[in-house]
């Protein structure tokens, strides 16, 4: 049974390593063929330089991503099949309580893991992203992030990792529930806190300066009938020349964000269609569904992880003589996420879904698909997107609709309303 679970991993862990690089060398190829032509949506608005620049970038990321998933992927067969069996053994031999052992085994692995991204980081964020004129960022404020984010990650996963061995340890036949009801807790708590703890460690967010700007976003809330706790601007420009808006938090912490960049770069009416498409997700309770699938499903891979802990060729499979139920939870991680890779085309699809209906809600919002399509094309264009991506890594890897298709679509609302 143990070389049959070692089989069926590899075949998992071998089959996403395979077909990920499938996914970008075809994503490429199509990219190199189709990237001299300009889509007719964008026609008058990028030139053949621009068209250029982006599929530069886009060949760069993907070749920077791949090289990346390769050392990550090569890390952990090697922490799989080398470290874990000696990670274990010295844990037990500290004789200290179990849920102390799981701490220092996970603050272990996510050591590993962090530090061999750290190169991939830099490389992006001081190379990549300079190159095409979009990182901004110091090296004293990128080790001040990565310092917070170490410290936030250590005591998000400290508490969450703590709670859950406590419930196994004293809870051994329903902690896979009570494990449940504290990661929906946790979860829930995190977006609340995101907005206005955890979010303000890292940048200044302050009340939208355009007083014009900000009468005309409170109309439209006022329209749909949306609350939020305010309209704030934030000093993304810092770091990068992305740019962006969103919508974050729930309830009473419920806020709209713009970046500085966005508002410098983007008219009135473009903004207002960017937020006009994110109040259609709250308004179609995009939130609370993808919420309501996450807790679902999360319950079932609760009961299915506590099923599989306690199976000793599970650990005998990979050399582990203890059974330590930390080690559990790691292998168990391990196969759903080469498994769930391949299920990720259905979650995609979803989401896809969910932006074409928030875009039809823009559209009903503002009355005409016009400011809309005007700020994608220069989101587009600012961004350096792929125009062109292979549809297959399109199912794979696209939350959204490729920006083509998504101008086409918003292009037929208007002219099915006469506004063309």
């Amino acid at each position: 049974m143990g070389k049959m679970l070692v089989i069926l991993f590899l075949f998992l862990f071998c089959g996403r390593l395979v077909w990920r690089f499938v996914l970008q060398r075809i994503n490429i190829r199509h990219l190199k063929q189709n990237g001299k032509e300009i889509p007719p949506v964008f026609s008058g608005e990028i030139d053949e330089e621009t068209l250029g620049k982006m599929v530069d970038y886009t060949v760069d990321q993907s070749r920077l991503e791949a090289k990346e998933n390769l050392a990550g992927d090569i890390i952990d067969l090697a922490v799989l099949f080398l470290l874990l069996p000696l990670l274990v053994a010295w844990l037990a031999g500290l004789g200290v309580p179990v849920i102390l052992q799981a701490l220092i085994f996970f603050a272990v692995l996510a050591a590993i893991s962090a530090t061999a991204s750290l190169p991939f980081d830099g490389y992006h964020t001081f190379v990549l992203e300079k190159k095409y004129g979009f990182s901004t960022i110091t090296w004293k404020l990128w080790l001040i992030d990565l310092f917070k984010s170490f410290m936030i990650s250590a005591i998000l996963m400290g508490l969450m990792l703590g709670a859950l061995m406590a419930f196994i340890t004293y809870l051994p036949q329903s902690w896979w529930f009570w494990g449940w009801i504290f990661f929906t807790l946790f979860q829930m708590v995190l977006l609340w806190l995101y907005p206005v703890v955890i979010a303000p460690w890292f940048n200044k967010f302050e009340p939208v300066q355009d007083d014009i700007l900000r009468e005309k976003i409170m109309a439209l809330m006022d329209q749909t009938g949306l609350r939020a706790e305010g309209i704030y601007q934030v000093d993304e420009g810092k770091r990068s020349r992305h740019t962006n808006a969103y919508f974050t938090g729930i309830g009473r912490a419920k806020r709209i964000v713009l970046y500085d960049t966005l508002l410098s770069s983007h008219t009135h009416e473009e903004i207002l269609a960017v937020l006009a498409h994110e109040i259609g997700h709250w308004k179609k309770k995009h939130v609370l569904k993808q919420l309501a699938f996450v807790i679902s499903a999360s319950l079932v891979l609760f009961y299915l992880v506590y099923r599989v802990i306690g199976w000793p060729p599970l650990y005998d499979a990979f050399g582990i003589v203890q059974m330590p139920v930390y080690a559990g939870l790691f292998l168990a991680s391990l196969y759903l996420g080469a498994a769930g890779f391949f299920l990720s085309p259905a979650g995609a699809a979803v989401k896809r879904r969910f932006e074409r209906e928030a875009d039809r809600m823009a559209f009903d919002l503002t009355g005409t698909a016009a400011p809309m399509i005007s700020a994608l094309k220069r989101l587009a264009k600012d961004n350096l997107a792929n125009l062109h991506p292979h549809p297959w890594y399109v199912k794979f890897y696209y939350s959204h609709p490729p920006l083509v298709e998504r101008i086409e679509y918003l292009e037929t609302m208007d002219y099915r309303n006469g506004k063309r």
